[in-house]
């Protein structure tokens, strides 16, 4: 009996057992080998469970294969990104170059090429020409790898699958195709921009050289007329005989020279304007020596004497006095026919008289110094003898002049250079720091008086 009740307890139980499981939920955790698909059956010992249903095994093909459609994308678009990059990076050198450009314009012709001379761009060229042309290369090249793209993405596996198992062709998805060829189409415009910038870059920097070279060129011209006038004329003053010649200290080595001699003479007349304060005397305004004899002509104010002439070393005092600081015109006449002489200032006549080395001709070839008395012929100066001040407007004539032409002179209304020795710039030379410096004599001295 008890045996009957133990087995009816067992029955029981495993009914219950079997009620239980049939209206419960039970999980079997099977292992999956490394890589595989989740979700896909698997049997106790990792090995793949085959479905007997032919759509969930097209459908599994399908997903394994936009995967890999998927990634080989990826992996094409990083692969481009990296040459967008890599283009980018050479664009912003050019713009770099092109900054570098424009802010050395304001320098010099010298300072462009020393630019240009620098690899401002990395290994693009350094001539913007090169530059244009190698970005042109480097733009076919990446439009060339992205057709080879588009053309490979063409052959790409299909997500059908024939009955025989084979893949057929099918072209890649739009999206992808439109985001790839706008891809390139920005690309294309971004460098055909860059290219537009360089070409007028370009244009302007060889526009702005060729100017720059024209200006210099006609300066250069300018300035070479200009000192080509000035060779010619050896004149820096307004006109050529408005200049006047300084001698401020009293040396021995201050002095001018005229360029020019003087002929054989029987009578001449010497003008010129004169400013000097010095004391005691002004010294020797002028002298002129010939070979054996350092005093033909001499003009003179020593210490407390008054002014003398000499002729052939004979002396004749003259009645004139120009120790004032002011402008004064001086003349002096002499004819060798009793040896007859006239001194005027400021154009009156204030003395005359003769027998100043009468019959003597006057020597030629000598010379003819300005500021100093003369020893020997040019030359061995007495610094107690040197004239101190400032003269103009030397002139010498072979004859004696009117009265009337003096007084012209003198008052600025004539213009009569010597005919011996005439006043221009060329014909003077000045030495041991005497100078020279523009005068017109009449305005200088209305402004005097």
């Amino acid at each position: 009996m008890l045996t009957l009740v133990l087995g009816l307890l067992c029955l029981l139980g495993g009914r219950a057992v079997r009620s239980q499981d049939a209206t419960g939920s039970r999980f079997v955790c099977n292992a999956i080998p490394p890589g595989a698909e989740p979700g896909c059956g698997y049997g106790p010992t990792g090995n793949r469970v085959q479905s007997s249903s032919p759509v969930e095994d097209e459908l599994r093909n399908t997903i394994i294969q936009l995967r890999e459609t998927i990634l080989q994308q990826k992996e094409t678009i990083v692969s481009q990104q990296g040459t967008i990059k890599e283009l980018n990076s050479k664009l912003a050198r050019c713009e770099a170059a092109a900054d570098e450009s424009s802010q050395g314009k304001s320098r010099g012709q010298g300072s462009r090429r020393k630019e240009y001379g620098k690899n401002t761009m990395g290994d693009l060229p350094r001539d913007p020409s090169e530059t244009i042309d190698q970005l042109g290369k480097t733009m076919q090249s990446l439009k060339g790898r992205l057709e080879n793209l588009e053309q490979q993405s063409l052959r790409l596996p299909s997500t059908n699958v024939s009955a025989g198992g084979v893949s057929a062709l099918t072209p890649l998805p739009p999206e992808l195709r439109e985001l790839l060829r706008q891809r390139l189409g920005a690309l294309e415009t971004q460098l055909l921009r860059k290219v537009a910038e360089l070409e007028e870059e370009k244009s302007q920097l060889y526009n702005e050289t060729a100017a720059h070279r024209q200006r210099t060129e006609s300066t250069l011209n300018s300035l070479l007329e200009r000192i080509t006038e000035l060779e010619k004329s050896n004149n820096a003053f307004k006109s050529p005989e408005d200049f006047k010649v300084s001698l401020p200290l009293r040396t021995n080595y201050l002095y001018g020279r005229i360029k020019k001699s003087l002929p054989e003479m029987y009578a001449f007349t010497v003008c010129m304007w004169l400013k000097s304060s010095a004391s005691p005397g002004i010294g020797t305004p002028f002298s002129y020596g010939v070979p054996g004899q350092a005093n033909e002509i001499v003009l003179i104010e020593w210490g407390n004497n008054p002014i003398e002439l000499l002729v052939n070393d004979k002396v004749a005092q003259l009645p004139l006095s120009v120790s004032d600081g002011r402008w004064h015109h001086i003349c002096i006449t002499w004819t060798t026919r009793d040896g007859f002489w006239e001194a005027y200032q400021d154009g009156e006549r204030l003395g005359t008289g003769d027998n100043l080395a009468p019959w003597h001709p006057i020597k030629p070839g000598g010379v003819i110094i300005l500021g100093q008395e003369q020893d020997i012929v040019g030359g061995r100066f007495d610094a107690t003898q040197a004239f101190v001040g400032e003269l103009s407007q030397f002139n010498m004539w072979d004859r004696v002049l009117r009265p009337v032409d003096i007084m012209g002179l003198a008052n600025c209304s004539a213009y009569m250079p010597g005919n011996v020795v005439p006043w221009i710039d060329a014909n003077v030379e000045v030495f041991g720091g005497a100078s020279k410096a523009a005068l017109e004599i009449c305005e200088d001295r209305a402004f005097d008086s």
